[in-house]
C-alpha cells in the first residue's frame, strides 16, 4: 500500500482549522478527555484505556484524539462537530482525513497523525499542532520506508538541549517533521529546514504553514543543499541508526527518517567533520548521534577525532549506551516489527552479525556540539565524556552559559581570575558525610540541581575556597586567607585551588559575582 499524500494548508482554510484546533484539541483537553490512567498508557504506546475513554464521547477533545492520535473511526458528524469552521470538507481537502461517504453517519478515518504540542525550552513556553505519518499504534502495521516521524524522545531531547539566544540564520538539517525549525523560528530571523525526504518536507511545509511561521525548505542529503553557506546555529536530529547492509538484505527497508545507508557511524563521523565550514563566527551547531564502542579502543578518543576534523570547538556528551542486541532490538521495534517473526529475526541476526565482525562491543548515544569561536587565534576547546545523570528542565540556557563562560576562561589568566568575585550558584548544595560524633565530615560533596546535575567531590582546600565565595571576598583574597590559616605559601594553594575554581565556573557551580553599580 502507498504511504498516502502529505496534508496542504491551502490559505482560505488555515485560519478556520487554527480555531478548531484552539478551541477544542489542546494538550490539556486532550489529558482531560482521557484521564490520568488512558493518557499514561498512551504514552506507553498502549492504546486500549485510551479507546475505551474515548469510545462513545463527543466532546471534541476526544473525537479528535480518537481520530488522530489512534487511528480509530468517527462519523462524518462527529468530525463536523469537532471542527465547526473546518468542517469534514475542508479537513479532506487539506489532506488530513479520508471520508467513506457523504453521509452524517458515514466512517471518517485519519490520514495523518495530528496532535497538539506544547514544550518549555530556553526561549520558553511553545504550543503548536504537529503532523505526522500515522505510527503502528494507529495503523496496526509496520511502517514504510518514507515514513515521516512524529514528536518522538529524540525530538523532544534536541529541543530541550537547544541554545536559544538570537541567532540570524538556523538552519536545520534533516527538519523531518520540521519541529526544530518551529522551535527556532521564535529566537531567529531566517530559518532553514533541509531534508532528503520530499514528503518530510511537505509535512514540514504543512507544519509551519498551520503555526503561521515562514520557513524556508530545501530538498539534499545532508549538507548538499547548503553548500558555500554558513549559519548561526545548526540543529540536527540526523539519520544516525547503524543498520548493517545484511539487515536490508534480509529484506528490512531502508527507512528514510533513521538509517542513512552509511557504514556503521560513518555518517555522524562526516556531519560533524563537516559542519565546521559551515558555521560563522561565533555559529554553534548542536545534534544528536550515535558512536560505536569497539574493542580495544576507548569512545572518547573514537569521537574526539570526529571534533579534530571538524576544525572548531566540539563538546560531546553520552547519555546512554546499549549493548549489540539490545541496540538492534530497539530500532527493530522502532520500526514496527515484533520479536519473533522471521523479518525480525533475520534482521536482528544481522545485526548482531555485524556488529561483532567489526569488533563493536555497544553503540553510545548522546548529544554533540561544535563552535566556530569568534576569536580564531585561540587554541580550540573539547571535551568528551559521559553524564547519565536524570535532567531537569531545558538544558539550553546552561549549555549557552557554559559556552560563553569558557570564551569568557580563555581571555582570563590567573592574576585577572584572583580579582573576580564568585559566589556559589543559586541550585548547588553541600552534602557531608560523616560518621555519628565525629566533627569532620569523611566525604564533601557539591550537587548541581540545574544543568546536566553534577557531583563533584572537592578536596579541603577547594571546599574551603567554595565555602567563601559569597560575593564579597575576592578569589585572591580568599587563596591568601587559606594559606594563612593553613600556614601554607600562598603559591601552592593557588596552584591547586584556581585550576578547580575554573572547572567550578565552567560547570555552573561557582558564578560571578555582579559588579555593584
Amino acid at each position: 500500500m502507498p504511504s498516502p499524500r502529505p496534508p496542504r494548508l491551502p490559505a482560505d482554510l488555515a485560519d478556520g482549522l487554527r480555531s478548531d484546533l484552539a478551541a477544542g484539541y489542546t494538550l490539556a483537553a486532550v489529558q482531560e478527555a482521557l484521564g490520568p490512567v488512558a493518557a499514561a498508557a498512551l504514552q506507553r504506546e498502549e492504546p486500549v484505556a485510551a479507546r475505551r475513554a474515548t469510545e462513545g464521547a463527543s466532546d471534541p477533545a476526544a473525537v479528535l484524539a480518537r481520530l488522530f492520535l489512534l487511528g480509530e473511526p468517527i462519523t462524518r458528524t462527529a468530525l463536523d462537530t469537532a471542527l465547526p469552521r473546518t468542517t469534514t470538507a475542508g479537513a479532506t481537502a487539506v489532506g488530513l482525513v479520508t471520508p467513506a461517504g457523504e453521509d452524517g453517519a458515514d466512517e471518517v478515518r485519519a490520514a495523518v497523525d495530528l496532535r497538539p504540542y506544547e514544550a518549555a525550552d530556553a526561549a520558553g513556553e511553545a504550543r503548536w499542532w504537529v503532523a505526522s505519518d500515522l505510527g503502528e499504534l494507529a495503523t496496526r502495521r509496520s511502517l514504510h520506508a518514507d515514513h515521516v516521524l512524529g514528536i518522538g524522545g529524540a525530538s523532544l531531547t534536541l529541543a530541550r538541549i537547544t541554545v536559544r539566544d538570537h541567532r540570524a540564520r538556523v538552519l536545520d538539517l534533516g527538519t523531518g517533521c520540521g519541529i526544530q525549525a518551529l522551535h527556532a523560528t521564535r529566537h531567529a530571523d531566517h530559518v532553514l529546514g533541509t531534508d532528503i525526504s520530499r514528503r518530510a518536507l511537505d509535512f514540514a511545509a504543512f507544519n509551519a504553514a498551520l503555526a503561521g511561521t515562514p520557513v524556508e525548505l530545501r530538498e539534499g542529503s545532508l549538507l548538499e543543499p547548503v553548500a558555500g553557506e554558513r549559519f548561526d546555529l545548526v540543529v540536527s536530529n540526523p539519520p544516525f541508526v547503524i543498520t548493517p547492509p545484511a539487515a536490508h538484505a534480509a529484506g528490512l527497508p531502508v527507512m528514510e527518517y533513521r538509517d542513512g545507508a552509511m557504514p556503521g557511524d560513518s555518517l555522524v563521523a562526516d556531519l560533524v567533520s563537516g559542519l565546521g565550514e559551515h558555521l560563522a563566527p561565533g555559529g554553534v551547531a548542536q545534534l544528536l548521534g550515535n558512536w560505536e564502542h569497539h574493542a580495544g579502543e576507548d569512545w572518547r578518543e573514537r569521537v574526539s577525532g570526529w571534533l579534530e576534523a571538524a576544525g572548531t570547538d566540539g563538546w560531546v556528551v553520552q547519555r546512554e549506551v546499549q549493548d549489540p542486541a539490545e541496540y538492534a532490538h530497539t530500532w527493530l521495534r522502532d520500526g514496527g516489527l515484533r520479536p519473533g517473526t522471521e523479518l525480525f529475526d533475520a534482521a536482528l541476526a544481522a545485526w548482531l552479525d555485524d556488529f561483532a565482525a567489526r569488533g563493536v562491543e555497544a553503540v553510545g548515544f548522546g548529544y554533540l556540539l561544535l563552535r566556530r569561536p569568534a576569536d580564531g587565534s585561540r587554541p580550540a576547546w573539547r571535551r568528551v565524556e559521559e553524564l547519565t545523570a536524570p535532567l531537569q528542565g531545558p538544558l539550553g540556557g546552561h549549555l549557552a552559559q557554559v559556552l560563553a563562560t569558557q570564551e569568557w576562561l580563555a581571555a582570563t589568566d590567573d592574576a585577572a581570575l584572583a580579582e573576580q568575585r564568585l559566589r556559589a550558584a543559586e541550585d548547588v548544595t553541600e552534602e557531608r558525610h560523616l560518621r555519628p560524633g565525629e566533627p569532620d565530615p569523611r566525604v564533601l560533596l557539591l550537587r548541581q540541581g540545574g544543568g546536566f546535575g553534577r557531583t563533584v567531590q572537592p578536596g579541603s582546600l577547594v571546599a574551603g575556597a567554595v565555602g567563601a565565595c559569597d560575593g564579597e571576598l575576592t578569589v585572591g583574597q580568599i587563596v591568601g586567607g587559606l594559606a594563612v590559616v593553613l600556614d601554607q605559601p600562598a603559591d601552592a594553594v593557588a596552584a591547586e585551588v584556581l585550576p578547580a575554581v575554573r572547572d567550578l565556573l565552567l560547570d555552573g557551580f561557582l558564578v560571578p559575582e555582579p559588579a555593584s553599580t
